[in-house]
């Protein structure tokens, strides 16, 4: 399974505005955690063990409560 997970309005799972203020300033900041509900979304793919090439990709998505 290859994916990501972490609050939904955030970068990477950090307060977007520091994220972004990072990026205007080119100045470094203190990161933090953002806060909100999780969610994590992947795909998982099967792979022929033979060719390492993909045979089927899923899609999927967990939204916590």
């Amino acid at each position: 399974m290859v994916g990501m997970t972490g609050p939904y309005n955030s970068v990477t799972g950090v307060e977007k505005e520091m994220i972004v203020s990072r990026f205007i300033n080119s100045m470094p900041v203190r990161m933090e955690a953002a806060k909100g509900m999780v969610e994590l979304h992947s795909v998982i793919v099967d792979v022929d063990e033979a060719t390492g090439k993909a045979q089927a990709i899923r899609r999927h998505n967990d939204y916590g409560d």
